[in-house]
């Protein structure tokens, strides 16, 4: 598949017939990539690919340490640190990592790690959605992982699995159900698929925040169905009191006392339970709330609200107040941190207690 054809569709369109360079120029660097001719289309969405390949039958392979001579991540202007969500649109589509395999048809999707090896292998045993001379169609969202504000640690445990609409756990099969957000991303991918050509920059910059919401939507409730049976033998109220303060960080009123008004108890009695924790009440709220705050500003971009909206949102009464917090986790005021982000050399998930 050494031809290649290449012309500019229309703005942050591009198509491609030589699908092999398509790939690794668009989506991450490949050892191989063995099939039947096919197509490749990319649309931007602000800092969001969606690649759209048409194949009858296609193997995509990604080795540890692959690199693409002249492309621009072997010199260094493309940021290797990105996921894949891969969702069939017609045929079957098998995702091999991290020592898991899962084949998915049409309604399911799974994430895949372009850092590391992976196999992806399109077929054709499957009725159309879409067929175009009999080519099964499959979309690849590529997002920097940074944008999900999800740490690399849980990945390994996350690719591979099977991504559906409807409610459930994780099976033997290393499959899992999801909510809201698997319901609500293939309505919006569709509405992007068919009006992108209309889509101006800053409409679908938009869009494309929107996208990377759900999928971070996706990939936390892929990290809840993964987690197993909890292994916590901290007291039973602190772990009340944790999802009390998870559900009311917004509130700029909650404090200790209130924490503690609440499950009746005293605040001297609170602090104690906290003592274990290594971790004040305070702190914690603090910590927590900077890191809501961040992950909205890393997964919006330049598409998020203001700085200061974001910060009243998570119960920060006044900026100066948000801006050392934030500088105190992430060691950057929210601003430069921002920009960093956006840029993909922020280290998003490495918060300091």
């Amino acid at each position: 598949m050494s031809a290649r054809s290449e012309s500019a569709v229309s703005p942050g369109t591009e198509s491609s017939t030589g699908v092999e360079s398509a790939f690794a120029r668009w989506l991450t660097p490949l050892v191989t990539a063995d099939g039947t001719a096919g197509r490749v289309m990319l649309r931007q969405f602000g800092y969001v690919r969606m690649l759209t390949c048409e194949a009858r039958s296609l193997r995509l392979v990604r080795g540890a340490r692959a690199t693409v001579p002249g492309s621009d991540w072997e010199s260094g202007t493309a940021s290797g640190d990105a996921v894949a969500l891969v969702v069939p649109r017609g045929g079957t589509v098998r995702v091999a990592q991290d020592g898991r395999g899962v084949s998915m048809v049409p309604g399911e999707s799974a994430l895949v790690d372009l850092r590391r090896a992976f196999s992806i292998e399109l077929g054709h045993e499957y009725q159309y959605e879409h067929e175009h001379e009999g080519m099964a169609r499959t979309l690849f969202l590529r997002l920097p992982l940074h944008a999900l504000h999800v740490p690399s640690a849980p990945l390994p445990s996350l690719t591979a699995r099977a991504l559906r609409p409807s409610a459930g756990s994780v099976d033997s099969s290393g499959s899992s159900g999801s909510s809201g957000s698997s319901t609500l991303l293939p309505v919006l991918l569709r509405h992007l698929e068919e009006s992108a050509p209309q889509l101006s920059m800053s409409v679908g910059e938009r869009l494309g925040g929107l996208v990377t919401d759900l999928v971070a939507g996706l990939v936390e409730d892929l990290a809840e169905d993964t987690e197993g049976p909890p292994e916590d033998d901290r007291h039973p109220l602190l772990i009340t009191i944790r999802q009390y303060i998870d559900r009311h960080l917004g509130d700029p009123d909650l404090s200790a006392e209130q924490i503690a008004a609440a499950h009746l108890i005293s605040v001297r009695y609170l602090h104690r339970l906290f003592e274990a924790e290594g971790i004040t009440v305070g702190r914690l709220i603090q910590r927590q709330r900077v890191e809501r705050c961040a992950g909205e500003l890393a997964r919006r971009g330049r598409s998020s609200p203001s700085i200061a909206v974001v910060a009243a949102r998570w119960g920060f009464r006044s900026p100066a107040h948000f801006s050392r917090a934030f500088k105190s986790v992430y060691g950057h005021p929210p601003q430069q941190w921002r920009r960093m982000a956006m840029a993909g050399a922020a280290d998003v998930p490495g918060a300091r207690v």
